[in-house]
């Protein structure tokens, strides 16, 4: 019923929303004799508030057209690679480019799309032959897709590997990073052709019995029955995945934002105050985060269910006691892809040492093909995304790539 409750209530709002959206170019329209006038300005910027309050179900554009790499320009083209019901491999091509090391990013199925990684991938791009998992909102996945939980997972990541073919490189952000050590410690135990050169971490929750977070906390403080009976709903009738059990993106997004709930009210007074005031480059910043942050996709129940349980109830991996289809997932059989681990100092998800955890884990590496770095004076975004990532973070991860391929 939850679901049906959040429908109905946009539904209601529809009508409003609408009618905001359409005064905006009116109320500023200079021929009309409007643009000008104080309080104008006021109500189109509420009417823009309102607009950038909205939650939506549909995931943004990537709007990377180009790249500038070894002093020119490129044109970048997204190709679709192989496609699956729940996710599909995305590329981004560099039209005319010469070959570059083949990396995988593997985006998080947390709530939101995997564009929230543009950051990410529009520097990574700059050295590299990106590819990306680009997962699919479950709402619009038909019930005839059958389950995906984390065993899917890893499976869809060893399948996107196959399909980019040996020599390739993985990086895994935040919650993935589980299911991508799992997926390389499988392969490598089966000595499978596409087994990564290399696999970076990046602020992943490894082992999260190691200082523990709020968010830690959270997913201890219930049995994983309340989870099921609290948080996950059926997609309502209208939708292609109508019946499907889901945990919503739209519960996700208030988890987030209520944690930080003073930043995100500052955040759209200012908003205002800027569109009032007419300092669009402020404006623009703000507009560009919202758009992308109230962006959410629900993840499908099994998954979500799972995930709480195995990484951060039972802390299945460092315990030895995560299995793929019955098989038990051995991080020692890693011998020969070189592996890096990212931290952020002050990261208030994934707290420093529970990514590092993947390198004892992987036992039988030899110290040269081990990296670890942490990141000084950024939280969790900051280690995939804005400058010190750019500068400081990227840099290190290129250079790992560079020379394991």
């Amino acid at each position: 019923m939850m679901y049906h409750a959040y429908q109905a209530h946009n539904d209601l709002l529809w009508p409003l929303r609408s009618f905001a959206r359409a005064s905006v170019p009116l109320l500023l329209d200079p021929t009309l004799g409007l643009g000008g006038h104080p309080p104008h300005r006021q109500v189109a910027a509420a009417c823009e508030v309102m607009r950038l309050a909205e939650v939506t179900h549909r995931r943004p554009d990537w709007a990377i057209p180009s790249v500038t790499a070894q002093g020119r320009e490129w044109p970048v083209v997204e190709e679709v690679v192989h496609s699956a019901a729940f996710g599909t491999l995305l590329r981004f091509a560099k039209v005319g480019a010469p070959e570059q090391p083949r990396v995988l990013v593997v985006a998080p199925m947390s709530g939101h799309f995997a564009t929230l990684l543009r950051d990410t991938v529009r520097t990574m791009l700059i050295d590299h032959d990106v590819y990306i998992t680009d997962w699919h909102n479950a709402r619009d996945v038909p019930l005839a897709a059958g389950r995906f939980g984390l065993d899917e997972y890893i499976e869809h990541l060893m399948q996107f590997l196959a399909a980019m073919g040996p020599g390739a490189h993985l990086m895994a952000i935040c919650q993935p990073c589980v299911a991508a050590l799992a997926a390389v410690a499988l392969m490598s135990e089966d000595e499978h052709p596409a087994t990564p050169a290399s696999l970076t971490l990046m602020a992943g929750p490894i082992d999260c019995r190691i200082s523990p977070t709020e968010v830690n906390k959270l997913a201890t403080t219930k049995p994983i029955e309340w989870f099921e009976s609290k948080l996950i709903s059926r997609v309502p009738w209208r939708f292609r995945g109508a019946g499907r059990r889901v945990y919503p993106g739209f519960v996700q997004l208030t988890a987030f934002m209520s944690m930080n709930k003073d930043r995100h009210v500052n955040a759209f007074r200012d908003y205002y105050v800027n569109l009032v005031e007419q300092d669009d480059e402020k404006a623009q910043t703000t507009r560009a985060f919202y758009e992308e942050y109230m962006a959410v996709a629900d993840l499908p129940a099994e998954f979500y269910l799972e995930t709480v349980q195995q990484v951060f109830q039972d802390y299945a991996l460092p315990r030895g006691k995560l299995n793929f289809r019955g098989r038990r997932v051995d991080p020692s059989a890693i011998r020969r892809t070189a592996l890096v681990t990212i931290e952020g100092e002050r990261d208030d998800i994934c707290a420093p040492g529970q990514t590092l955890a993947a390198q004892d884990l992987c036992s039988k590496l030899r110290p040269y093909m081990r990296t670890h770095y942490v990141q000084p004076g950024v939280g969790h975004y900051g280690v995939f995304s804005g400058r010190r990532w750019q500068n400081q973070i990227y840099p290190l991860v290129r250079d790992v790539i560079h020379v394991s391929g």
